[in-house]
C-alpha cells in the first residue's frame, strides 16, 4: 500500500538541535529545552532524510517505507515531532522567552568580600591588575569588613534566602585569610542564627594558601570549611605571575601549607582553581603536578579574564591547543568513569551535572539572582567580581535589594537580550557566558563573550560525547549527578 493514502500532506524539516555520537550511537541535544534523546529505530534515517531537504510526510514515507514497517515510521515521525526535532516547515521558530524569575526569588550563595587588600601581586589580577574596574587602593571602600557589616550580612542572607533550608556563605577577598577574626566570628554566628530560624548555612572560602597557619588549618577543618586555594601549577608557573609585592613567587610558601592543609582537612574536598594564560598552557603537566604531586582530590582551570593586548591573553592558537589538552583530560575522566573511578578534572564534572539536569540558562549564572556578593563597606553587588564596583551595585546589606535595579538588570542580561546567542545551539549551557568577562573585554556586563564561542561550542560537544558513552557503558555512573 502506498503511504500516501493515509498519510496527509504536511511538509517536515529539521527544527532546532545538536545531534553528536556515541558508541555508534545518534543523539540529539534539543535546543532550547536542554533535553538529549537517544535515536534508534527509523529516527536516524528519518533525520538522515531531511537533513538533505524538507519532505511532504507522504514522501518521506514512500522514501523509507521499503526499510522500515509503515507503523513503525508513523510513530517514529510522531515521537519526533513531539519532542520537537523534526516539525511543519512553515511553524515559527521557538524564540528565546523573555521570561524573568519571579519576583522574590531566593537568594542562595552570598559572597562576602571580607577584605580588598591582598599579600601578593599577581600580573593578571581582576581586582589589582590593568584590567581592574574598582579603585582598591584609593577607593572609599574599607580594606577589611568589619565584623558587624558580616553579622549584619548574615542576617541580609537569612532574610532573602526564604523557603530555603539550606543557605551558602562564600568568603572571599583579597586574600580572604587577612581578615581571618572575621570569618571565625561569621562563621559561628550565622551557624547559631540559622539553628535560629531552622536552616542550614554551609561556608566556603578562597585562599592562596600564603597565610595557611597549623591553627587555622585546624579551624577550617573542624567547622567542615570548603577551601579553593588558588594556584597556577608547578613551581616555575606559579612563580611566573603569582608573586608578592617584592616580585618573589609564591611556590615554596604554599608548597608545604597546601600539602599540610590536604592531609588535616579531610571534612571536605579541597580543590584547586587555576588561571591559565598565554604564559602557562601546559594544561596537562599543570594538572598532573596539582592532583599527582600535590595531592588535590580536585582542579578546575579557566582562562584568564583581561583584555586582548594583555601579553598573558590567550591567543587563538593558545585558545586551540587549551581546547586540545581539555580534551585529553576529557577523555582520562570518561575512562576512569566508565570504571566508577574518580578523576579531579571538575571542568568535565561541572558540564556533565548541568547537561544531565537539563539545564536551559536564561542568564550565564546565578549572579544577581540567587548569588549575590556583599564588599566590605556593606554594599551589595551582581557578584564578588563586582563588589565595590558603584556601577554594578543593586542594594546594601541595610536598606534591602533594590527591586527596580535588579530587574533592569535581568531584563539587560537575559538571553532574550543577547540577539548574537539565539541562533547558537550550546545556549542553553553557556547563555552569553561570564558577566565580568563581558565587561572587561566589551565594556558591559550584559554583552555576550563573543570570543568565546567556538571554544564553548567545542568544550560543549566534547562533554556531550562523554555523556553520551556513559549513557551507553555505565548509565548508572548518572545518577552521581541526580544529587
Amino acid at each position: 500500500m502506498n503511504a500516501s493514502v493515509i498519510i496527509d500532506s504536511e511538509t517536515l524539516a529539521l527544527r532546532e538541535f545538536h545531534p553528536f555520537k556515541a558508541n555508534g550511537v545518534t543523539y540529539l541535544y534539543m535546543v532550547p529545552s536542554a533535553g538529549i534523546f537517544r535515536m534508534d529505530g527509523p529516527s536516524d534515517a528519518i533525520l538522515e532524510t531531511l537533513s538533505k531537504s524538507p519532505k511532504v510526510k507522504t514522501e518521506l514515507i514512500d522514501e523509507l517505507l521499503s526499510q522500515f514497517d509503515i507503523d513503525l515510521l508513523l510513530e517514529t515521525i510522531d515521537e519526533l515531532i513531539e519532542i520537537r526535532a523534526i516539525g511543519d516547515i512553515d511553524a515559527p521558530k521557538d524564540l528565546v522567552p523573555n521570561d524573568l524569575p519571579p519576583a522574590g526569588f531566593p537568594l542562595t550563595t552570598m559572597v562576602l568580600n571580607v577584605t580588598n587588600k591582598c599579600n601578593l601581586a599577581c600580573t593578571y589580577c581582576y581586582e589589582y591588575g590593568e584590567d581592574k574596574i574598582v579603585d582598591t587602593q584609593y577607593g572609599d571602600q574599607p580594606r577589611f569588613m568589619a565584623e558587624e557589616t558580616a553579622k549584619e550580612s548574615v542576617e541580609f542572607l537569612l532574610e532573602e534566602c526564604q523557603g530555603q533550608d539550606v543557605a551558602h556563605i562564600t568568603f572571599f577577598g583579597g586574600e580572604t585569610l587577612l581578615n581571618f577574626p572575621v570569618l571565625q566570628d561569621t562563621v559561628a554566628y550565622a551557624r547559631r542564627r540559622a539553628a535560629e530560624e531552622g536552616k542550614r548555612i554551609e561556608f566556603s572560602l578562597t585562599t592562596n594558601a600564603t597565610l595557611l597557619r597549623p591553627e587555622i588549618i585546624e579551624w577550617l577543618a573542624d567547622n567542615q570549611i570548603g577551601v579553593t586555594i588558588s594556584i597556577d601549577g608547578p613551581k616555575e608557573v606559579q612563580d611566573g605571575l603569582r608573586v608578592f609585592h617584592n616580585g618573589k613567587g609564591s611556590y615554596d610558601v604554599v608548597e608545604p601549607k597546601i600539602k599540610e592543609l590536604l592531609k588535616r582537612h579531610k571534612t571536605r574536598p579541597i580543590g584547586a582553581r587555576v588561571t591559565l594564560t598565554q604564559k602557562n598552557m601546559d594544561v596537562l603537566r599543570i594538572f598532573r603536578h596539582l592532583t599527582e604531586e600535590m595531592g588535590f582530590w580536585e582542579v578546575g582551570l579557566a582562562p584568564v579574564t583581561t583584555q586582548d593586548q594583555r601579553d598573558y591573553a590567550i591567543t587563538s592558537q593558545g585558545k586551540d591547543n587549551m581546547l586540545e589538552q581539555f580534551e585529553i583530560l576529557a577523555q582520562e575522566w570518561l575512562e576512569c568513569a566508565l570504571n566508577d573511578k574518580h578523576h579531579g578534572f571538575s571542568n568535565v564534572k561541572d558540564t556533565l551535572e548541568e547537561i544531565h539536569k537539563g539545564v536551559s540558562k536564561a542568564y550565564g549564572c546565578g549572579a544577581g539572582l540567587g548569588l549575590m556578593g556583599v564588599a566590605t563597606d556593606g554594599n551589595v553587588s551582581l557578584c564578588h567580581r563586582f563588589a565595590g564596583s558603584p556601577e554594578h551595585i543593586i542594594g546594601s546589606i541595610k536598606e534591602g535589594i533594590d527591586r527596580d535595579k535588579q530587574e533592569e538588570f535581568l531584563v539587560d542580561h537575559h538571553i532574550a537580550s543577547k540577539t548574537d546567542c539565539h541562533t547558537c545551539w550550546a545556549r542553553p549551557i553557556c547563555s552569553g557566558g561570564c558577566y565580568h568577562e563581558a565587561h572587561v573585554q566589551y565594556g558591559t556586563s550584559s554583552h555576550a563573550n563573543l570570543h568565546y564561542c567556538t571554544w564553548v561550542r567545542s568544550w560543549t560537544h566534547t562533554c556531550l560525547e562523554i555523556y553520551g558513552a556513559l549513557a551507553e557503558k555505565n548509565p548508572e555512573f548518572l545518577n552521581r549527578f541526580d544529587a
